[in-house]
């Protein structure tokens, strides 16, 4: 509105009566929907039977892949063709992959008392639980822990529900007589069938909370997204919509597939059970509505076919695994499973590439973005007549590729969030970002909203990037 014109009559009314109309959605809106969880979000998730953790395990894994490498792609082009990568990057791309298996093999481990560990009876599997957690404590310790870990305990099933909580008092109980609570420590809650489930474990968070004295939402967990009824209930209803809003103040961290319990539950035939069925598609395309804003994060499958054997099946392994992962980075999920030592190398040859391979036109888009919307604010500042325009965060006429693209706020955010996970994993260094856009990490933030007061709040008590 410019100098001189007047609102409407009785305007102020109208707006009291729309707030009052609207006050619980808006309220609901917020609370339910409060934007993407801030933090790190790592780019997979290693598995493992939790009796066989030990000491040094990351770093185990880390030298298993080097080693593969060095057997069956020791150089650039070898790497290029196993990873399937554009020739022009793999040079670069191998060094980023051998860097990240020495200083960080493992971003995420699972201890896993579920489907990877069996039933071995109440005594085998206390002793396990006790074992884990001491040495993880141990390993914390020592600065050899990844930077996110946690365990996966059977189901709040009827048959297994006892079990399931009884491992996790017991490996807590074990792990904080010797340690605090780690961050980025997540509890994986498998095959679950309701949205009641998710409450309950909830509930059980928070009464373990009282048992072992941590702070009230300290104890967070994810959800494996790997039966019928949880993408689609007797009711004709999305239970995983459910379940994602079952989980109050903020505990329900992600929603994980699970390729081949879905898929079998579908009745899809084993040797064609995959990543990329179609089955799985669907799937994970009502996740990925379900979470959309609300700060649960997605998190996609495993590959069973494992890089081991001769040349040929090593190489076909990492091939197959190269392509899923990059599959599912394009369709928005940014985090996988990992079952195997080796695949960390076609793990992180299809995420660098995935993010080298974009970075250009991004930071490109980003910076005239930036630089439009920065000419604008400084055009109304002097005139605002001469500074409206339509609305839109529109594209110049400039010979560059930012200039080409119409870029609309939401898509800045996309590019901001693009860069971000890039440097959160590696692919991507600060000083390239700020050479490419001008903007360092805080301004990345802000173009994202993950830097607006309160947003930690929002996104619940527990530590943010977990």
């Amino acid at each position: 509105m410019t100098t001189g014109e007047r609102e409407p009559a009785g305007l102020d009314a109208l707006v009291a009566e729309a707030d009052t109309l609207l006050a619980a959605a808006d309220q609901a809106l917020a609370r339910g929907y409060p934007g993407a969880r801030p933090g790190r979000q790592p780019v997979h998730t290693a598995y493992l039977p939790a009796d066989r953790f030990g000491a040094g395990l990351a770093g185990q894994w880390g030298r298993q892949a080097l080693a593969a490498l060095q057997e069956w792609a020791p150089g650039p082009a070898e790497f290029g063709r196993a990873m399937d990568l554009p020739a022009a990057l793999a040079a670069d791309v191998r060094s980023r992959v051998l860097a990240k298996l020495i200083a960080e093999p493992v971003e995420d481990l699972r201890l896993d008392f579920e489907d990877g560990y069996g039933d071995r009876g109440d005594d085998a599997e206390d002793a396990d639980a006790r074992h884990a957690a001491r040495t993880l404590a141990e390993e914390i310790a020592a600065g050899a822990a990844p930077p996110f870990t946690g365990l996966r305990c059977k189901s709040l099933e009827p048959a297994t529900r006892r079990r399931a909580i009884r491992t996790l008092d017991e490996f807590l109980g074990a792990l904080l007589r010797t340690t605090a609570l780690p961050d980025g420590f997540v509890v994986t809650l498998p095959k679950v069938t309701s949205a009641d489930q998710v409450t309950a474990m909830a509930r059980l968070c928070g009464r373990l909370e009282e048992a072992h004295g941590l702070e009230p939402g300290a104890l967070v967990f994810e959800v494996q997204v790997e039966t019928p009824q949880l993408i689609l209930g007797a009711d004709g209803a999305a239970t995983v919509a459910r379940c994602v809003h079952a989980a109050h103040e903020g505990r329900l961290t992600g929603l994980h597939y699970g390729t081949y319990d879905y898929s079998a539950a579908l009745g899809i035939a084993a040797q064609r059970q995959s990543l990329e069925h179609p089955v799985a598609d669907h799937a994970r395309a009502v996740m990925q509505v379900a979470a959309a804003g609300t700060g649960v994060r997605l998190c996609d499958g495993s590959s069973n076919v494992l890089p081991e054997g001769g040349r040929d099946q090593v190489i076909a392994a990492w091939t197959l695994h190269a392509g899923l992962v990059r599959r599912s980075l394009e369709r928005g999920f940014y985090q996988g499973w990992d079952m195997h030592p080796a695949q960390l190398a076609s793990r992180y040859a299809a995420t660098f590439g995935f993010f080298r391979e974009g970075l250009p036109a991004a930071a490109a888009r980003l910076r005239g973005y930036v630089e439009r919307r920065a000419g604008r604010g400084a055009e109304r500042a002097g005139s605002e007549a001469e500074g409206a325009g339509s609305g839109t965060e529109g594209a110049g006429s400039g010979d560059g590729p930012a200039e080409r693209v119409l870029e609309e706020p939401a898509t800045a955010r996309a590019l901001a969030g693009f860069l971000g996970r890039g440097l959160d994993c590696g692919a991507v260094t600060e000083p390239e970002l700020a050479g490419l856009t001008g903007l360092d990490r805080a301004g990345l933030d802000a173009l994202t909203g993950l830097d607006r007061p309160g947003r930690d709040a929002l996104a619940g008590p527990g530590p943010a990037g977990r």
